[in-house]
């Protein structure tokens, strides 16, 4: 994994100055390379993202919800709107919303649908949009196009259609040209799957099929580990990459044409790394930017899972951790952050953890906001907003900022170089050691961490030390630390024994005690970000330490009996 990881790093920093002069000026790719207009559809591909006709109403009165922002057109063009943010644009220019206008299959929402698409091909030119024109954007609406093909064109329109066609074929040509011209990243790979799926779904753009393809299959070869995982770490953006690799082998079967070896082997993998992420209520986990999970987008994905295969116990590439003993299950992130370009919304939560038992999640990270707000953002993603250790109210990972947040966004700049991580099981109980890095360059320490899980579920008990780093040029430095353990908004907790104890009650009527060897634990407030309907005040279990007067401890949460 380690010669893996360094390479991509080593390639991402050397592509992402150049692939972001391409994504900031997309309006200089599209004279280049141009595919020409495709001579006819032939098939449309299945979206099997999961759609609400009553979203297509809304669209037609103008209220437009995406990204968690509300506008409201008053009857002006969206195209003309001042977005509320870029997640917001983006997700208009995507096209992803005409699945609702499908669902509700009416005469208007078909109307509406052409008349947005027409309405876009008439606003929105290179040099007039540029957001509209990122690679990133432009794969997504092909996607989207293509899939609500049968919707667009109903009834036939010989004018409209060849519109249609040349604006398509003017879309492609930005693709490959970007293809061509550096793109890097995750885009690279959304803007391969677009490419091969449009010459595949149209006649007459053969170059564009071959080319997709190729990319399709190197991108997926470097992006996707042998454990499933991508090198984002983000569980979501392997849920979202076969919500469109699965459309896509359906159309090269559909076509009769060579599926890209990469493309099979990808989807075997993946679907048991997101059952790794799985807890018992059918959430993912909250780690590197994975936020609510949409349980039918879910149930959909893993529907594809003919083998029905188990959920990985140890994903050393992705660098993840699951224990499961009887209802119970531990999900523990204890790998290093993501190559710089994959980064942009990975969370400094090394060695943090989620526990879960049954259908009930106890202890949670924060999770990543559907909100756009930078500020909000910045402050789920750092280490406090997880379930481990935050020593000097420090991350272990930090972010690009000032000028460098310019050239590099919010990659991660500087993290733990060096995660351990082994079994440390016994006879009646799973567990592991892992420990990281991420502050030894500035304090001189190691955070180690032990976790041990009862073979019944009856009980997590755990271990936090900060030791010297050794390698460290000078003496650790006197430092606070604490503990952090979110719990989920569905847990009422209540400090017991003059703080010295947690009693933790769940909403199916368990209860559990939570101990750090006698020292004080407090009860504070928190945030729980992954929920449809927006942020939930929560709280979290804080316990604190200090180096070297008290560097090390020891907790546990146990399950009380009926008769207890």
């Amino acid at each position: 994994m380690g010669e893996t990881v360094a390479l991509a790093a080593n390639v991402a920093r050397i592509e992402s100055q150049r692939s972001l002069r391409l994504l900031t000026h997309p309006f200089r790719l599209t004279g280049r390379l141009n595919q020409g207009s495709p001579e006819r559809l032939v098939i449309a591909p299945q979206d099997i993202r999961t759609a609400d006709p009553t979203v297509a109403d809304d669209i037609y009165a103008g209220h437009l919800v995406f990204a968690g922002r509300f506008v409201d057109a008053h009857g002006q063009s969206p195209f003309d709107i001042v977005p509320p943010s870029e997640s917001w644009a983006r997700s208009l220019h995507g096209f992803g919303w005409l699945r609702h206008l499908r669902a509700a299959d009416t005469p208007l929402a078909r109307a509406n649908a052409r008349a947005l698409v027409e309405d876009w091909i008439g606003h929105c030119t290179p040099g007039r949009t540029s957001l509209a024109w990122q690679p990133d954007v432009v794969a997504r609406r092909l996607l989207s196009w293509l899939a609500q093909s049968p919707l667009i064109l109903d009834p036939p329109d010989a004018v409209f259609y060849r519109k249609f066609m040349k604006s398509m074929g003017r879309q492609v040509g930005t693709l490959a040209s970007a293809l061509n011209n550096g793109l890097a990243g995750s885009s690279r790979l959304l803007a391969a799957i677009a490419l091969a799926e449009t010459g595949l779904c149209a006649e007459g753009l053969g170059p564009a099929r071959k080319m997709g393809s190729r990319v399709l299959n190197e991108e997926l070869r470097r992006q996707i580990l042998p454990d499933g995982g991508h090198l984002s770490r983000n569980p979501e953006l392997l849920v979202e990459l076969l919500l469109d690799l699965l459309p896509l082998r359906q159309a090269y079967a559909a076509r009769g044409a060579a599926v890209p070896p990469a493309l099979l082997a990808t989807i075997d993998r993946i679907l048991p790394m997101i059952r790794m992420f799985r807890h018992g209520d059918g959430s993912l986990a909250l780690f590197n930017g994975m936020g609510v999970t949409e349980p039918d987008v879910l149930a959909t994905v893993l529907m594809y899972d003919d083998s029905h295969t188990r959920p990985l116990a140890n994903a050393p590439h992705s660098g993840y951790r699951r224990l499961e003993a009887g209802p119970a299950l531990l999900i523990c992130d204890v790998g290093r952050p993501p190559p710089p370009l994959f980064s942009e919304q990975a969370h400094a939560g090394t060695l943090s953890f989620e526990f879960s038992v049954g259908p009930q999640r106890i202890f949670v990270n924060c999770g990543r906001p559907s909100s756009s707000n930078t500020r909000v953002n910045e402050a789920a993603r750092s280490t406090a907003a997880h379930s481990t250790l935050v020593l000097g109210y420090a991350s272990s990972s930090s972010m690009a900022e000032g000028r460098w947040q310019r050239w590099y966004g919010r990659q991660i700049m500087a993290g733990p170089k060096s995660v351990t991580v082994r079994a440390a099981g016994t006879t009646d109980a799973l567990g592991l050691e892992a420990s990281h890095d991420g502050y030894a360059k500035h304090f001189g320490l190691l955070h180690q961490r032990k976790l041990t899980l009862a073979q019944d579920g009856s009980g997590l008990f755990g271990r936090d030390e900060m030791v010297p780093a050794g390698k460290h040029r000078g003496p650790p430095s006197a430092q606070d630390f604490v503990l952090r353990f979110h719990m989920h908004p569905a847990v009422e907790a209540t400090v017991l024994e003059h703080g010295k104890a947690v009693l933790l009650s769940t909403g199916g009527g368990d209860r559990w005690i939570f101990e750090a060897g006698g020292q004080e634990t407090r009860v504070e407030e928190s945030i729980f970000f992954a929920v449809a309907e927006g942020p939930r005040r929560t709280d979290q279990i804080v316990v604190a330490g200090h180096f070297p007067a008290r560097p090390a401890i020891a907790w546990s949460l146990t399950q009380l009996r009926d008769n207890a």
